[in-house]
């Protein structure tokens, strides 16, 4: 297994390393045949207004799936046990879902009902895009169901996961709703697959699909 350490406005030392090394190896001790590879960020904020000012991020590749869990607090080890707790419940997660035979998978049609729905995204915070790219993230993406895309959703701790629809080969995005259940973000086709002339799109009382070109 493979474990990279990398830090943004703080110096990885030695017992910060060792620390790291020995939480994180007793999270993933039981899911090791499992892992390639698991990425370990550390930063310290610089902006007083924010509370979590220490923060680990742990990002672990398993078997072409993304496991990811953040924590922050006023304490970097305290910040680096709580992830190591949260990771080790999502690995557990991710290890009862893919060997649960009796849950089927959901198919894009299956998940949308005949009730259309205005596309919506959360609109809870205000976007804020950063003057130049900071960090760039590479991720297989194998085609997967829309079901199979919210299972990991909950594994990476986002409010948001991209992935490669089995049933057309494009990319969609499901994300958590503002007023609850979950949302799937298509491109809309020049044939009108999956869309309403109007833009809108039918949902299911958990899953709400969405164009693209109708969100803003």
């Amino acid at each position: 297994m493979k474990l990279v350490i990398q830090g943004k406005n703080i110096e990885i030392t030695d017992s910060i390393r060792e620390y790291v090394n020995q939480k994180i190896e007793k999270a993933v001790s039981h899911f090791q045949t499992m892992i390639t590879e698991v990425d370990v960020h550390l930063s310290v904020a610089r902006n007083p207004r924010i509370n979590s000012k220490q923060v680990a991020e742990v990002t672990i590749y398993v078997n072409g799936a993304v496991v990811r869990a953040e924590e922050g607090s006023e304490n970097l080890y305290a910040s680096i046990d709580m992830v190591a707790d949260k990771i080790s419940r999502q690995l557990r997660k991710y290890k009862e879902k893919r060997y649960d035979k009796h849950q089927p998978s959901m198919k894009t049609a299956e998940a949308l009902s005949d009730q259309p729905v205005v596309a919506e995204l959360p609109t809870n915070r205000t976007p804020e895009l950063p003057a130049q790219v900071v960090r760039t993230k590479y991720f297989a993406m194998p085609p997967m169901s829309v079901q199979e895309a919210l299972e990991h959703l909950d594994l990476v701790d986002h409010d948001f996961y991209v992935f490669r629809n089995v049933e057309t080969g494009e990319i969609n995005v499901v994300y958590e709703r503002n007023h609850g259940g979950y949302g799937v973000i298509q491109p809309r086709r020049s044939n009108g697959h999956h869309t309403e002339k109007n833009g809108k799109s039918a949902h299911a009382p958990n899953i709400a699909s969405a164009d693209v070109s109708s969100i803003h």
